[in-house]
C-alpha cells in the first residue's frame, strides 16, 4: 500500500526533475499551451498552480519568490497577467487534454494549457 508520497519521479533524481519541472512552467506560461507526455502534464499542473496562486497576491513577496525560480520575463507575465486572470477564480488554472500513444515508443501523450 503506497501511502505519505505525493509526486511522481518522473524516472529522474531530484535536481534534474526540478529543472524539467522549471523549464516545463516557463514553457506553460509563456506559450499557455504545450504538448507533452501525460505523467509529466500531471505532475506540471501541480507545480505551475501553486505559483499561478502567489502571482494573484501581486505583491514584493510574492514576486521575490516566484524570481526564484524563472527568470524575469516569466515573473513578469505571472504576475501582470496570470495573476489578474485568475483573481477571483479558487483553483483550477490548468486544463490537460489527452491525445493518446506517441509512434515511436507508445508514450502517452497530452496537452496542457491554461484556462481562460
Amino acid at each position: 500500500m503506497r501511502k505519505r508520497k505525493q509526486g511522481r519521479k518522473l524516472s529522474r533524481k531530484i535536481g534534474p526533475r526540478k529543472a524539467l519541472l522549471k523549464a516545463l512552467a516557463s514553457a506553460l506560461v509563456l506559450h499557455e499551451k504545450i504538448k507533452t507526455t501525460e505523467a509529466k502534464a500531471k505532475e506540471l499542473s501541480r507545480f505551475a498552480e501553486k505559483f499561478i496562486t502567489h502571482s494573484k497576491k501581486g505583491d514584493l513577496a510574492s514576486r521575490r519568490m516566484l524570481a526564484r525560480f524563472f527568470s524575469q520575463q516569466i515573473v513578469k507575465k505571472f504576475i501582470d497577467e496570470l495573476g489578474p486572470r485568475y483573481k477571483d477564480r479558487p483553483g483550477g488554472y490548468t486544463r490537460i487534454i489527452r491525445l493518446g500513444q506517441r509512434k515511436s515508443d507508445g508514450a502517452k501523450m497530452a496537452i496542457i494549457e491554461l484556462v481562460r
